[in-house]
């Protein structure tokens, strides 16, 4: 996966997923997918509000470290009023936690090989998700 800009975000990367709106796959992702056999290959670009979403600066919070404790680092989750935080900042006293999703504004770009396809067992048409 990149990013708009070519930059790679992640690694080439193995995913058995199960077709047919179960909500494993982003919505676009799959319907490029459909009708198409394995050894095909495709690129797919995906705009934010079809993947992550737009940033939401309401999602970002400042906060007083000494409210946290000592231990508080960059990259820790932090659960408020059910809401799930990252810490991506800690600074003169200060804690910047982030409920965004770490791609969220960004445009991704794919590239994919379908290795292989199967029907679904029963049991993973009666979970809605695809067993390893």
């Amino acid at each position: 996966m990149h990013d708009a800009q070519g930059v790679q975000i992640s690694g080439p990367a193995e995913l058995s997923y199960l077709h047919g709106g179960y909500g494993q796959m982003f919505e676009v992702m799959e319907k490029a997918l459909e009708g198409r056999g394995a050894g095909e290959s495709l690129r797919v670009q995906l705009e934010p509000e079809q993947a992550f979403g737009e940033y939401d600066a309401e999602l970002l919070r400042v906060e007083p470290l000494e409210r946290y404790g000592d231990g508080v680092a960059v990259g820790m989750e932090i659960e408020e009023d059910a809401q799930l935080y990252t810490v991506t900042d800690v600074a003169d006293g200060k804690v910047v936690l982030d409920a965004n999703h770490p791609l969220a504004g960004m445009a991704l770009r794919f590239s994919c090989v379908i290795l292989s396809i199967r029907e679904a067992t029963k049991e993973e048409l009666k979970r809605g998700v695809s067993l390893p």
